[in-house]
């Protein structure tokens, strides 16, 4: 644990450090702008082009505008003569120094012969050195470039206001004496701004030239790094050392001092981890900067209130470990940061964040997994801690070879041992596809350190530690990742289990799938992460890496449009994150925040489905461009397009451009029941080109949506769900019609559903040929339930009148039987 506490001291330390940033004050607004970058050589500038002749000043405006100018003047040479020697040359002059102090260090200047002598992970360390100072130098040069333009500019303006003077003195006008002294004053001054600001440019320009220099040193330096890794790729095919059996006791006696390597070894990586937390372009800085600072108040908080439920036994054995250790969480979402942030980070850093990382891997492996895996964890932590430890035998090269031989027979023993111990508790029946996973993983690996095996003892060596490191690291990693995955996922359920977010309606319905396709996604990006770290293990990420590239770099021309296999799936991944995100914003809109607000009927769904669209075609646009489509391009398919809409597509037009005035007139929204062409249903949705509508009958019928603009749409619940429910009644003559009529306002009035406001009607309607007829109308608010509260309504007014003695009539008819058939013979 001392090990765990003084590494997260040294990593506070050493990222909290603020990226400098180079200041800046433009002078004057720039007239010019150089957009070319510095030459890779040194180089001398290019020519200013020709400054076209400027106008005179007319000679009403002397006055004003050489008091202007000469202020300007004044302003310039004021804030030169300030500056001194704080100029942004100057700061440039002193970044480029340090980035030159350590480029032209001879203790990173290795020769190409000393290099190929040098194990991968120093070589891997040099190239994420050069890396640095590149990715430093081209920050510098970035910054200098703006700087130079603003400075170019403010010269190019003040030479275009002195030769503007010039021009006026020299016009042949005749000009009074006061005047022409003003003049000449104004381009003497102007003058001498121009000359105050050129010594700075020329030390910009200057600089310029000793980047590019630095620039060639790096690359140079690239290349023999590279040259050296490919020439160790290279012996991963060939034997380089003898047999196993051909060892004698004399090649295992170390050849130099263990000390001294272990301190050559050390002297790299705190050299490079130096320069590299006190850089000034370190990727990733401020998002893990931002994880260090507030993750672990807020996990110490979170266990704190979560004493009592654990106690009380209210969380899972997950949850519950989760909760209770936040010391190992917070290190354990560090190491993962400092490998999603800083990919790029010293090898050292790596390897003390992976060393950092054991404990809280193996106590925050999920209980679930805990019999499945047994003690997996451990040994690949022992193992991986094991392998670590191998540079204490880099003083010899034979010494070395037999360690990373222990260690292959180690992980043989003990993926016999999984294997033997999984087949005689037959987890084969209880662990379904997790458990089919873990078991090939395992026989790949055996099969990894077999070959492995071969290689040490034919004499292979390059090959045997690359696939023996390459096995244990990737088998550790894939835990790391899984600690981490279990930490996340459950920090997550927790969230949305607080009362908090749980009042949310969107949180209540649409959580669980959300939560499951980000946990989905979490998985993707752990399995993806985890693919290149071992391919990076196993020295088969650049050629790979390659291969992907020329695949998905292959091109097709169609004119002057290019399309490449890379653009496609782009523009494929950018639609697809289009939709997701736009659907998403509709549901936030319409389920939290236009929801609680006090909206007219049916502004909510349009700004929702506008906010959807608007969102959707953004995506469109922004796919099209990642896919490489340029403005002219876009204009030729719009052209296509509007070629298309004037052949066929007048339809598909025209109910796109209804949806819209749907949208914003609203005269119908989701909810509603409508009847349109002979159809009465309920809107489900509003689409762009047509309206889904679903019928009482349970059929979903999509109307088009210009069928819906140009056809008489009826509405039942536009302004409210009321609704008109009417009876009509055949009494029997002879009854009394006021009697009547009390009772069927009686009965209206009583039955369930009904509404007092407006009150039932009864009204006489008229005498029939059998009976006289009486019209009962009644309102209800609950459209929904109308035609059952008019059921009800009806047998209310058949049990009534009958239990008052008041017959209903109803039409009677007389059959009449068939005449019979006449007999026979007649």
């Amino acid at each position: 644990m001392s090990l765990v506490v003084r590494f997260a001291c040294v990593l506070l330390a050493s990222l909290a450090l603020a990226q400098p940033l180079a200041a800046r004050a433009p002078l004057l607004a720039g007239a010019a702008a150089m957009t070319t970058a510095p030459d890779p050589a040194p180089a001398d500038p290019p020519a200013a082009p020709a400054v076209p002749a400027a106008a005179a000043v007319d000679v009403a405006d002397i006055p004003a505008q050489a008091d202007v100018d000469q202020r300007l003047a004044e302003r310039i040479q004021a804030a030169t003569a300030e500056a001194g020697t704080t100029t942004p040359a100057a700061a440039y002059a002193r970044r480029l120094a340090t980035i030159e102090a350590s480029v032209e260090d001879p203790f990173w200047r290795f020769t190409s012969a000393e290099m190929r002598t040098l194990p991968i992970p120093r070589l891997e360390s040099l190239s994420r050195h050069w890396t640095f100072q590149a990715r430093r130098l081209a920050q510098w040069q970035a910054d200098l470039r703006q700087t130079t333009t603003h400075q170019a500019g403010d010269a190019a303006g003040l030479a275009a206001r002195r030769q503007a003077w010039e021009t006026t003195a020299a016009a042949g006008q005749e000009l009074p004496t006061a005047l022409r002294q003003r003049v000449d004053e104004v381009v003497r001054e102007l003058a001498q701004a121009e000359a105050a600001l050129s010594d700075p440019l020329a030390r910009l320009i200057a600089l310029g030239r000793r980047g590019n220099a630095v620039d060639a040193s790096i690359q140079n330096a690239q290349g023999r790094v590279a040259d050296a890794v490919a020439a160790y790729d290279v012996r991963l095919t060939r034997v380089d050392a003898p047999p196993l059996w051909r060892l004698d006791a004399a090649s295992v006696t170390p050849t130099a001092d263990t000390g001294d390597v272990i301190r050559s070894g050390l002297e790299i990586e705190s050299r490079f981890a130096t320069e590299y937390t006190q850089g000034d372009a370190i990727s990733g800085l401020r998002a893990l900067q931002t994880l260090l600072v507030c993750s672990l108040p807020l996990l110490v908080w979170l266990a704190w209130r979560s004493r009592a439920p654990i106690r009380a036994g209210q969380v899972s054995r997950t949850e519950a470990a989760v909760l209770s250790r936040p010391l190992s969480c917070w290190l354990l979402l560090v190491v993962i940061g400092v490998f999603a942030f800083q990919p790029d980070a010293p090898m050292l850093t790596h390897q003390l964040a992976l060393l950092a990382a054991v404990v809280p891997v193996l106590r925050l492996l999920p209980a679930s997994r805990r019999r499945l895996l047994g003690m997996a964890p451990y040994v690949a932590s022992a193992l991986f801690l094991l392998l670590r430890l191998g540079f204490v035998f880099l003083s010899s090269a034979a010494a070395y070879r037999l360690y990373i031989l222990a260690l292959t027979l180690l992980g043989l023993a003990a993926a016999g041992w999984l294997l033997w111990r999984a087949r005689r508790h037959d987890h084969a029946a209880h662990t379904g596809r997790l458990g089919q996973a873990l078991r090939v993983a395992v026989h790949v690996g055996a099969a990894l350190l077999t070959v492995a095996l071969a290689a040490n003892t034919l004499g292979n060596v390059s090959l045997a530690e690359t696939l023996t490191g390459g096995v244990i690291d990737s088998l550790y990693f894939a835990l790391l990742l899984a600690a981490g995955l279990t930490v996340v996922a459950t920090w997550i359920q927790l969230l949305l289990k607080r009362p908090g977010v749980s009042r949310f309606r969107l949180a209540r319905d649409h959580a669980g799938p959300a939560v499951q396709m980000l946990l989905n996604l979490m998985a993707v990006a752990a399995v993806v992460g985890w693919i290149v770290y071992a391919l990076d293990r196993f020295r088969v990420l650049a050629p790979v890496h390659a291969s992907l590239s020329a695949l998905l770099g292959y091109s097709w021309a169609l004119g002057d449009l290019r399309l490449s296999l890379g653009h496609v799936l782009l523009f494929v991944l950018t639609v697809v994150i289009a939709f997701w995100l736009a659907k998403t914003v509709r549901l936030v809109l319409d389920g939290e925040v236009l929801s609680r607000m006090s909206l007219p009927h049916g502004v909510a769904n349009s700004v929702a489905s506008l906010s959807y669209y608007t969102v959707l075609m953004l995506g469109l646009v922004g796919a099209l461009s990642a896919a490489g489509f340029k403005a002219s391009q876009l204009t030729f398919v719009l052209g296509a397009l509007g070629v298309g809409v004037g052949l066929g597509l007048q339809n598909v037009v025209n109910n796109f451009v209804s949806g819209l005035v749907l949208i914003f007139e609203r005269p119908f929204q989701p909810g509603d029941v409508v009847e349109v062409g002979g159809t009465t249903g309920r809107v489900v949705d509003i689409g762009m080109r047509a309206t889904r509508v679903s019928t009482f009958d349970g059929a979903n019928v999509v109307v088009p949506n210009g069928q819906l603009i140009s056809q008489q749409l009826v509405n039942w619940t536009l302004r409210d769900r009321s609704r008109r429910l009417e009876v009509r009644v055949g009494v029997a003559y002879g009854s009394a019609p006021a009697e009547v009529e009390v009772v069927l306002a009686e009965v209206a009035a009583a039955t369930p559903g009904v509404a007092t406001t407006p009150a039932p009607a009864v009204l006489f309607d008229g005498l029939g040929s059998v009976a006289m007829e009486f019209v009962v109308r009644a309102w209800t608010h609950e459209y929904e339930d109308a035609g059952a509260i008019r059921s009800a309504l009806v047998a209310r007014v058949y049990d009534a009148l009958l239990a008052r003695g008041i017959g209903l009539a109803h039409g009677a008819a007389t059959v009449y039987p068939p005449p019979p058939p006449a007999p026979a013979g007649i």
